[in-house]
């Protein structure tokens, strides 16, 4: 006789990307028939003197390329200097990135964009291999970065011959470990949980407010549980700080839904 036990309830996804950008991953998420819950792991703040990033915005018609190295850069740019001029060679590392120059209106019908060729290294080395080095030799190169972040990028034009400008657009930080969000965080610990987590910095603030509860076995529980991460570097931070049940996704929304369904 068939078995009238309901199946079990696949475990909670908690999204933690920043409050202002967790929207449409959150809302696929809750589309794939999981239930998410937003636990920003990072506070996006901008910085307070933006003189050197408007300086250089000033003469955006002056650089042959133009690179973003996240959505975050874009954004912040963007509202530095509304009036972005069409034309300007640009370069992103992301889908993320793309959607983000999207929503400011620039697409590859009025602007070149250079960005991966292979959508599963979305990354400052996948970049490299789509730009034309040589070309760029002697030429000058903006990057719009977060105060901080891999050289990796800049090193590399430097090394072939640019003329690299890199200037800071925001800065990244922890955010607030109140009671409400400690008592949050000690009930996620306790419980299991799907983790999509999208930066290594933000692995390091986890590990970090996990370590603040105070409470005995919280980090090693917190080592356990199930994380996503949609690239290589990240799963090796997360192997660095103990994690023990990594899934690394292809890049973008689109791998860590997928990688997401596959665990379910």
């Amino acid at each position: 006789m068939p078995s009238s036990r309901p199946a079990a309830m696949p475990d909670p996804v908690v999204v933690t990307r920043p409050s202002a950008q967790a929207a449409e991953l959150q809302r696929r998420v809750v589309a794939a028939g999981r239930h998410a819950i937003l636990f920003p792991l990072l506070e996006i703040q901008p910085l307070p003197d933006q003189h050197a990033l408007r300086q250089a915005l000033r003469t955006l018609e002056n650089y042959a390329l133009v690179a973003f190295v996240s959505p975050n850069a874009i954004d912040a740019a963007f509202a530095a200097r509304p009036d972005w001029p069409h034309g300007v060679p640009l370069a992103v590392v992301g889908e993320g990135s793309r959607q983000a120059l999207q929503r400011h209106g620039v697409t590859p019908d009025s602007t070149r964009i250079f960005c991966p060729v292979d959508p599963d290294q979305s990354d400052s080395e996948g970049l490299l291999q789509a730009l034309d080095l040589a070309a760029l030799g002697g030429q000058p190169v903006l990057i719009v970065r977060g105060e901080t972040g891999r050289e990796l990028l800049g090193d590399a034009l430097r090394a072939a011959g640019a003329q690299v400008t890199t200037v800071a657009a925001y800065r990244r930080v922890m955010p607030a470990f109140d009671e409400q969000r400690r008592r949050e965080l000690a009930g996620l610990v306790h419980s299991q949980n799907d983790w999509l987590v999208t930066s290594s910095e933000a692995l390091r603030f986890l590990l970090d407010m996990v370590t603040r509860l105070n409470e005995a076995e919280a980090v090693a529980k917190m080592q356990q549980q199930r994380i996503i991460v949609p690239h290589m570097r990240i799963a090796e931070t997360a192997r660095a700080l103990g994690f023990v049940n990594i899934v690394q996704s292809r890049s973008g929304d689109d791998g860590l839904i997928a990688a997401l369904q596959s665990c379910s």
